[in-house]
């Protein structure tokens, strides 16, 4: 189910009327078929009960999605819609094996059909539900302007044609060919295990936390609009239920005051949650892509060996400082030297190997409240480019550098 449709009081009421009709229509059609025991009814009763049934896990998820969120689920209970989509992918699949084997056999071994003008008759009917489904979607889509509602009406008028092909079933067997029920019904049949294939596919990439391509391009846009933003160097994005949760990052420009990156921030918010209905949380997280080390190729700095790198000198909105290798006597630590920072201050360092990233958490130092130490040496050789990952209550900054080792160091 389509969130841009599920987010409007309109669309709700458009998904609603769809279920009502087709499975009002497909209990009679249930009832037809088991006094004429024609396949091309079943199949086709099968194919509205699979189109009513879509609306099944949104309501389940709005019944559930008003829990608040416990210790257990963080996230509250909106995954419950992808498992009751789940189970009504495999209920519509197992219906259609069932229609597929009933139809193969009657064609295998051709029975008699009984009250083939109800069955005619049933045929219609299903035309006119499909046919006014169709309608109801197409029109509140275009009041909504939902491109997916009107979609859905198009499927359904689709779907009306379909239901004709059982009347022409009806006709053919009246006028002396009993194979054409069967026959409809393999036909119909076929059409449901494409609705089983897309079904599965779309709840399966929900579950993997999966989204369309095209998200992203979305967000980029949003940002290219607002002055400041010089690129969205992340995008992180998941469907929990029909609601959409969006991290990124975005480079703006070192010399920025706390307040005007905020600024910035809450503008690109704003952006995203108007561009995006689905959207229900934007995390938006600042990088500084300018950041570099000055050059001190004149002097050594004091206090560190001759065989460390040049120390990483930053400033940005939330803190100031100076990330070096010192020799400790546990080895080799990373230091990180504060001049100034925001509160609940913490930070770790990501260094880019070949073999994947190299993590090193940096934890207050007992003998100097300025200062956080590695836990860890971090692996030669010490030329090698890093990210260093900042967290406060203001916010969370990704600095990135590069450390190389003194031309004349040698391992």
């Amino acid at each position: 189910m389509d969130a841009t449709i599920a987010s409007t009081d309109r669309g709700i009421y458009a998904i609603k009327w769809s279920f009502i009709i087709m499975f009002a229509v497909a209990l009679v059609e249930l009832a037809i078929v088991g006094i004429s025991g024609s396949v091309a009814l079943l199949a086709d009763m099968i194919h509205n009960f699979a189109d009513a049934t879509t609306a099944i896990p949104l309501f389940v998820a709005f019944r559930l999605v008003r829990r608040l969120p416990t210790k257990t689920f963080n996230y509250g209970l909106g995954r419950v819609e992808d498992l009751a989509g789940l189970l009504i992918v495999l209920i519509i699949l197992f219906s259609t094996i069932v229609a597929g084997y009933e139809a193969i056999e009657r064609l295998l071994h051709p029975q008699p059909i009984a009250n083939i003008g109800w069955v005619a008759l049933m045929g219609v009917v299903s035309y006119i539900g499909n046919e006014a489904v169709a309608r109801l979607r197409i029109k509140i889509g275009k009041e909504i302007n939902s491109a997916a509602l009107i979609a859905d009406g198009y499927h359904a008028r689709i779907d009306a044609r379909t239901s004709l092909a059982v009347v022409a079933g009806a006709a053919l067997v009246w006028l002396g060919f009993p194979l054409a029920d069967p026959v409809v019904g393999i036909l119909i049949t076929l059409s449901l295990a494409t609705i089983v294939w897309q079904s599965s596919r779309t709840v399966l990439v929900r579950m993997l936390d999966g989204i369309d391509p095209g998200l992203h391009e979305q967000i980029s846009h949003v940002a290219a609009g607002i002055e400041g933003i010089a690129a969205v160097t992340e995008v992180k994005a998941r469907w929990i239920g029909h609601q959409l949760h969006v991290d990124t990052v975005i480079d703006v420009p070192q010399n920025l005051s706390l307040t005007q990156a905020n600024a910035i921030g809450s503008q690109f918010r704003r952006g995203l949650f108007a561009d995006i209905p689905a959207l229900t949380e934007a995390n938006v997280r600042y990088h500084y892509p300018e950041a570099a080390s000055p050059d001190h190729s004149s002097a050594q700095p004091h206090g560190h060996h001759h065989h460390e790198p040049e120390p990483f000198h930053f400033e940005c909105p939330i803190a100031q400082g100076e990330l070096s290798i010192i020799d400790t006597a546990a080895g080799e630590r990373f230091a990180l030297k504060l001049i100034r920072h925001a509160p609940n201050f913490s930070a770790r360092v990501e260094i880019i190997r070949d073999a994947g990233p190299e993590w090193h958490a940096l934890l207050a130092d007992p003998q100097d409240h300025h200062r956080l130490l590695g836990q860890t040496a971090p692996k030669e050789p010490h030329d090698f480019s890093a990210k260093l990952h900042i967290t406060t209550e203001a916010g969370d900054i990704v600095l990135p550098f590069d450390m190389h080792e003194p031309s004349d160091h040698s391992h």
